[in-house]
Formats: structure tokens, C-alpha cells, sequence
């Protein structure tokens, strides 16, 4: 059964590991919360990244035996909700960390944040608004 203390895993394909842990780690300021250390065969190397206790994370997968191209579209959104003003130095972190600012597919974002693109074009929104169900 689902319930509020459900954990989310999203799991995303990288072109590049190396980079993707860069702009979520040192951009972001997530934890890598486990990774492969060795390679496989017939196995993913992956990455997981989140906050420790949280009940989400992200897992970064790559393929080297068949690799898959990442195809955001400018609406594969992650969203967070900070509920305070996008502090500009976050946003320089993660430029800085491979990231690329974006104007919002949904003029929305733009007027109550920012939109960044990881090195695979998924996007983050930071949002300066509260959310609560």
C-alpha cells in the first residue's frame, strides 16, 4: 500500500556518470548514498545521490555493454519547493557543477524560480514557493 512515508527511487539514465554525481553533489549539495565500485558485466554502474534519512534519491545509471541516450523533454521536471528566494549562489554552484540555465517550458517556473538543466538536459527547478498537500 502507498502512503506518505513511501520511499521514491527515480532512476535516470547518465551519459556520464562522473558528471551527473558533479552537478547533483557538488551543485546540488546531495550525498552520494551508495555506488558501484566495480564494473559488471551484464550490470549497471550507477550512483545513487539524495539526503540521508530522506524518503527519496535519485539512482544515475549507465549502461557501458548498451548504453541509452537520456531524452528529457523540457517538461521532465524535478521540482523543489524551498519555500524562500533561489539563493544566486546555489545557482552559480550548480553552473559551475556542469549545470545550464534554462527558460521554463511553462512560464510558471520562470516567474517563481529557476530552471537548471544537469548534464544530461534533465531539468531542476529550483522554486522559491512552499508546497503542501
Amino acid at each position: 500500500m502507498i502512503t506518505p512515508d513511501t520511499r521514491i527511487r527515480i532512476a535516470r539514465p547518465s551519459r556520464n556518470l562522473v558528471a551527473a554525481e558533479r552537478f547533483y553533489v557538488e551543485g546540488l549539495g546531495l550525498d552520494v548514498l551508495w555506488r558501484t565500485t566495480e564494473r559488471v558485466s551484464g550490470e549497471h554502474d550507477l550512483v545513487m545521490v539524495g539526503l540521508p534519512g530522506g524518503s527519496w534519491h535519485f539512482e544515475l545509471t549507465h549502461d557501458p555493454e548498451r548504453p541509452l541516450e537520456p531524452t528529457p523533454t523540457v517538461d521532465d521536471l524535478f521540482v523543489l519547493y524551498l519555500g524562500v528566494a533561489v539563493d544566486d549562489a546555489l545557482v552559480d554552484r550548480l553552473v559551475a557543477a556542469g549545470g545550464t540555465r534554462a527558460v521554463a517550458h511553462n512560464p510558471y517556473w520562470d516567474e517563481y524560480g529557476v530552471t537548471i538543466a544537469d548534464p544530461d538536459g534533465y531539468r531542476l527547478v529550483l522554486c522559491s514557493r512552499s508546497w503542501s498537500a
